[in-house]
């Protein structure tokens, strides 16, 4: 009698290795292929055409079936152990995990085209809570980038998932703030999220979308093609709901002017300051850098890249402060800082003082990390060289904050 090897999902259902067939595991009511589990059986086959008899009973084809067949069973069962130990292990993992579902990491500027995705994962950094990157392009039900699942919970929104992990987990950067501090603060998150986002949408998708598109994390065989109709696509999308918004119904030179405004309105309420409340982080601050980081990184010779490299360069010093202190693995070269106007016919770039750029051969720790000395000879500073509190605003905060991170899980 010979055997063939299978494996079962449930009593009913038998996979055989021996035929090339399709299945689904249908467990737990739903259509999603699984990783394998279950018990490995063997049922008895019918000699076909009698080819196997004519092979003799001691034949030598007959014990180097059986040690096949052995050897395949061994294989079988070793892999099932292997499958079943790393799902277990993925689903440890998982528990009390926070998903963050985003898009893909472009393959040049920030870490995120998507301002929302930047503000949610900086938001994460600046709380220390751990969490896991899911760049599946998953939409939230609501149809939205960024979400988050906890414990199969999903919270979509970066404002419900703040308050959402506020509530759970305790963490908080607003304890600090008084009344009239939190309310001029979520003032200034609208103003960011529902005016000057759709300003630097507009620059980002329909403005200069060739030089977006050069940015999409696309590959295979028609990876331009794909980044070609992937970048129209969004700059459709984001016309037409910029139309809906009002703000689309302006032309070019009054969106622009627009986004001036709110870049001077930000740049005015920094002032001095480390931080937008002041010399400790806020939340409002992951949301102001999100949106800043665009203009800063990813719209070169445009613009807003003008302003923040030139006029406005407190909000530049801001964003790199930020960036140094929560982002180490984001390498900015010292280029990214300097904006050369070409109206003027000058090839000479902006002056800009010494920001102290965090070096790729570094070493980030959070609250063990030792400066490396810089030499601070700015030219002709826009601001002073230290806030209210006597910190430098050049420094990246790593050693003087730590003591408040430990404070926001209290």
């Amino acid at each position: 009698m010979y055997w063939r090897v299978g494996f079962a999902w449930t009593r009913s259902c038998v996979v055989d290795l021996g035929q090339n067939q399709s299945f689904s595991s249908g467990l737990l009511g739903s259509d999603e292929t699984l990783s394998f589990y279950g018990y490995i059986i063997a049922y008895p086959l019918q000699d076909y055409g009698g080819i196997m008899s004519a092979l003799g009973s001691d034949s030598w084809w007959r014990k180097t079936l059986y040690l096949t067949g052995g050897a395949l069973l061994a294989a079988a069962a070793y892999l099932l152990h292997e499958l079943l130990a790393i799902r277990k292990e993925e689903e440890l993992d998982s528990k009390d995990a926070i998903i963050l579902h985003q898009f893909s990491r472009p393959k040049t500027g920030a870490p995120s085209l998507s301002p929302f995705c930047l503000k949610m994962e900086t938001y994460l950094r600046m709380v220390d809570l751990p969490y896991q990157n899911y760049f599946d392009g998953k939409l939230s039900p609501q149809g939205k980038m960024p979400w988050i699942e906890y414990n199969q919970e999903q919270v979509c929104g970066s404002e419900f998932i703040i308050d959402f992990l506020e509530e759970r987990l305790g963490v908080s950067l607003n304890k600090s703030l008084t009344p009239q501090e939190k309310a001029v603060s979520r003032a200034i998150t609208k103003m960011v999220e529902e005016h000057f986002y759709w300003t630097i949408a507009y620059c980002q998708w329909v403005d200069n979308l060739e030089e977006t598109q050069k940015m999409l994390s696309v590959s295979g065989p028609l990876s331009d093609l794909l980044k070609w109709i992937l970048s129209h696509l969004t700059g459709g999308i984001v016309k037409r709901e910029m139309y809906g918004h009002g703000i689309g119904r302006f032309s070019k030179e009054e969106v622009y002017a627009l986004m001036e405004k709110d870049m001077r309105t930000l740049a005015t309420l920094l002032g001095d300051k480390k931080y937008l409340m002041g010399s400790k982080l806020s939340t409002v601050d992951a949301a102001v850098f999100g949106h800043l980081a665009p203009a800063m990184w990813t719209l070169p010779g445009t613009r807003p890249e003008q302003l923040i490299k030139g006029e406005l360069i407190n909000l530049a010093m801001y964003c790199e402060r930020i960036r140094r202190r929560f982002w180490p693995e984001w390498f900015v070269d010292l280029e990214d800082f300097c904006y050369t106007d070409s109206t003027d016919g000058s090839d000479s770039p902006s002056k800009l003082p010494d920001l102290g750029l965090y070096s790729g051969t570094d070493t980030f720790h959070d609250c063990t990390h030792t400066h490396t000395s810089h030499t601070h000879t700015p030219q002709d500073p826009p601001s002073p060289d230290s806030d209210p509190t006597g910190h430098s605003l050049y420094d990246s905060d790593m050693d003087t904050e730590c003591s408040e991170m430990d404070q926001l899980k209290c």
